[in-house]
């Protein structure tokens, strides 16, 4: 968030997660992904409100550190002051139960800041949400290619 201000309950924007796994022999940590996080961060764009890396080992046992626990990961810790730490251990059991064995998961939980006005305005004009949800880009892709497979055949 650009400003310091936190943010009344009625300013709040929607609230979302999302888990990447990185499969054991897959990993290339060149920072990219923290940068990517900062510059969306700093653009005003989410608002990091809780970030996890889960490591389930091949027995299936799972090693969850938060943030803070980063010892030599300078460039992540700057989300550290906007944690809200809103995972439990039950959510973190859910979580691993997902990955693969001899995986590395980040979960991140954050803010839409960008639809947070939006929701502002329609709930001060008595709007409440009723539904939302995530399409999956492979169903929108497929939508597409079948839009041009339909106008091709005409």
């Amino acid at each position: 968030m650009n400003d310091d201000r936190e943010p009344t309950l009625d300013e709040l924007g929607p609230v979302d997660y999302l888990m990447l796994e990185f499969p054991a022999g897959q990993q290339n940590f060149t920072g990219e992904v923290v940068d990517e996080l900062a510059r969306l961060s700093e653009a005003g764009t989410i608002r990091v409100l809780d970030l996890l890396v889960l490591q389930k080992n091949a027995d299936g046992s799972v090693d969850a550190v938060e943030i803070d626990d980063l010892e030599d990961e300078a460039e992540i810790r700057v989300f550290e002051t906007q944690i809200a730490e809103l995972l439990a251990a039950e959510d973190v059991d859910m979580l691993a139960a997902a990955m693969e064995p001899d995986s590395v998961a980040g979960v991140l939980v954050y803010e839409n800041l960008w639809a947070a006005p939006f929701g502002a305005a329609a709930r001060r004009a008595g709007g409440q949400l009723i539904a939302a949800g995530r399409i999956p880009i492979q169903a929108i892709a497929a939508s597409i290619e079948a839009e041009l497979a339909s106008e091709e055949g005409n």
